[in-house]
């Protein structure tokens, strides 16, 4: 009986939406299976760094990096696969409003009974966004925090409007995207991906981040509304 082989991915949860189509075609194209976890940035970080076993991590540029120079991703194995811009989103079919400046998005923010974003790496941002607007003070009260999707507090009602990557906004029924934030406040975070110092198979991982730079996998990340790395 023949030994499957397989490896291990763990990935940001932003990525999802695309992997779950990745990872099927890489399985077909190579024999490879794909074992992934997807979590919060955070948590993924703190377990790679107690020990975690695994072959590719996919994460945040910065945190990959503040691995790689942890010792925890092996040194010259990061590749950037995506770049993901943050977007507003309201619920299907709500007016859309205007954030097409920045004046237009700060009003928006401020008119808005309720506002949504996620404590991962881009609600971070938006966090640091409303102190660099003058507005933190004033959209305290009528945050809403949440470790899922944000869109989904929107689609339901809990939020008037969410900021989140667009790439997680998308696939949530019940919401729309409004569009990126404007280009003088927007946070495009890339996502790289790099390989455990021990990794068990490091034939099959490399070739794991060579399928995610593949052609059919750059229209994908076009398709699920980000940029290719």
């Amino acid at each position: 009986m023949s030994v499957v082989e397989s490896i291990k991915v763990l990935s940001g949860g932003a990525m999802r939406v695309l992997m779950v189509d990745v990872v099927p075609l890489f399985e077909r194209a190579g024999g490879t299976m794909v074992e992934i976890e997807f979590r919060l940035t955070s948590v993924l970080k703190k377990e790679i760094e107690d020990g975690a076993v695994f072959d590719i991590a996919l994460l945040p540029r910065p945190e990959l990096d503040a691995l790689v120079h942890a010792g925890k991703i092996a040194a010259g194995s990061a590749a950037d696969v995506t770049r993901s811009a943050v977007g507003l989103a309201v619920r299907a079919g709500a007016p859309k409003p205007d954030i097409g400046t920045v004046a237009a998005f700060k009003g928006t923010l401020l008119a808005a009974r309720t506002i949504a974003y996620s404590d991962g790496p881009s609600g971070a941002y938006i966090a640091g966004l409303l102190e660099r607007l003058d507005i933190a003070r004033e959209m305290k009260p009528k945050t809403r925090l949440t470790s899922g999707p944000v869109a989904e507090l929107v689609a339901d009602g809990e939020a008037e409007i969410g900021m989140q990557q667009i790439v997680a906004i998308l696939p949530v029924t019940g919401a729309e995207l409004v569009g990126p934030l404007p280009s003088e406040l927007q946070n495009v975070i890339v996502y790289a991906a790099g390989l455990a110092p021990d990794t068990r198979d490091r034939s099959a991982a490399q070739a794991f981040i060579a399928f995610m730079r593949s052609h059919d996998v750059q229209r994908l990340i076009l398709a699920k509304g980000m940029q290719p790395g």
